[in-house]
């Protein structure tokens, strides 16, 4: 499904810093913003026509892997160097990532991305859209580096030029509307938020990653299971979907570990509960009314229930269902939540075991590393028990991740 190499790679963007020749408040780290990129997408998508999902997913995690490799370049001096060493830049990618990709998808996946590099008339609608959601979530991070930068000579102008980008953007609805301060920009905002919350946040940990970063780390892992179990176009994408928006919740809820959650009787049902009260009164009215029944599905609404980790298919009505590859029609919709509980559980693992062999070694991290492994699985033959021992062995073999800034 998935290698220990490249979820090395995947987590090391939370180690990189970004604005960090500012003065911030907070940290502001590339996987935040990444996964913030890929919720502003989703929703500035659903106003244009012609997207293709799958096509989305694809070039937003294209784009996260090379912005890890060249993080060590300023944006503005690698935008400028891609006009004048596209060809070169995007070689020294491929070489720096084929050891880590060559055997996902029986080598689909690297050549895909190869091509998507080399040819930038693909995927050209999906593009411009992850461009914009890119730009939108930079103009939310400055709004954070400006308070506390205003005594620095440059920063109006990197103010104006930060407003004036919008411009490049405004055929597109979804951007119009988060840009008059319309209810999108209220979900934009909320999202953005979760990247304050930290995960484990009872121990301390490195890198530390929030919910929103987790998010997009459990999104990725739903995608190359997708690949692994040649799930269709729409178990697929909603597979990555769901994964991205399952603790969405928590920006109201804050989150809750797991430990106390299922440790007093009743109360993950009471916390549930909540849950969809909160979802009703605050995030469905500032989702357009045309969206309302797919994003309920997708946050695991049905009824008066939540599970977003269920197995379910939605053809005219939402059906619980023991085996989701029996519906690998995209007429079925479906979601495979039993293994997107599994790559929920495989992050969090990877988030103790990356921890521990930096050395912090806290007795909150050590139980909960064995207590997910207890609960790790085979689903749809795909072994995540495995995965994570093999993930283990990496970490144990290569200790420290490399630590890199980024200037925005």
């Amino acid at each position: 499904m998935i290698n220990p190499k490249i979820i090395d790679y995947i987590f090391s963007s939370a180690s990189i810093q970004r604005w960090n020749d500012y003065p911030r408040m907070v940290e502001l780290v590339e996987l935040d913003k990444q996964a913030h990129k890929f919720i502003i997408a989703f929703f500035i998508a659903k106003f244009e026509k012609d997207v293709n999902y799958n096509h989305l997913i694809e070039a937003g995690i294209y784009e996260f892997l090379r912005r890890v490799v060249v993080t060590d370049i300023r944006p503005d001096v690698f935008r400028n160097a891609l006009q004048k060493k596209a060809k070169e830049i995007n070689a020294w990618v491929i070489a720096n990532l084929s050891t880590s990709l060559k055997d996902i998808d029986n080598g689909c996946f690297l050549q895909k991305f190869e091509e998507y590099l080399n040819n930038p008339n693909i995927y050209k609608k999906e593009r411009f859209i992850l461009k914009a959601a890119s730009y939108l979530s930079t103009k939310w991070e400055f709004s954070i580096v400006y308070q506390t930068s205003a005594f620095l000579t440059d920063i109006e102008d990197v103010k104006k030029s930060v407003e004036e980008e919008i411009e490049d953007y405004y055929e597109l609805i979804g951007v119009r509307k988060i840009a008059l301060n319309k209810k999108l920009a209220k979900i934009v905002d909320l999202s953005g938020r979760l990247r304050f919350q930290k995960r484990w946040a009872q121990t301390p940990r490195v890198p530390e990653t929030s919910v929103l970063g987790h998010m997009l780390t459990v999104a990725i892992f739903s995608y190359f299971y997708s690949l692994k179990v040649n799930a269709c176009p729409k178990r697929l994408e909603n597979n990555f979907f769901v994964s991205l928006f399952h603790d969405l919740p928590e920006a109201l809820t804050r989150d809750i570990i797991t430990p106390v959650k299922y440790s007093v009787d009743d109360l993950s049902d009471i916390i549930a509960e909540y849950e969809i009260v909160k979802i009703n009164d605050e995030i469905l009215p500032n989702i357009p009314s045309t969206m309302h029944d797919e994003f309920c599905y997708l946050l695991g609404l049905n009824g008066d229930k939540k599970d977003e980790f269920e197995n379910r298919i939605y053809e005219d009505k939402i059906e619980i269902v023991d085996d989701v590859s029996k519906y690998n029609m995209d007429k079925y919709n479906a979601v495979d939540g039993t293994a997107l509980k599994q790559c929920d559980k495989l992050s969090a693992f990877v988030e103790a075991s990356l921890s521990i062999s930096h050395g912090i070694k806290s007795k909150e991290l050590i139980n909960g590393k064995k207590q997910i492994m207890k609960s790790l699985k085979e689903v749809q033959g795909i072994d995540f028990l495995e995965i994570a021992k093999q993930i283990d062995e990496e970490f144990c073999t290569t200790g420290q991740t490399q630590v890199r800034m980024d200037f925005s």
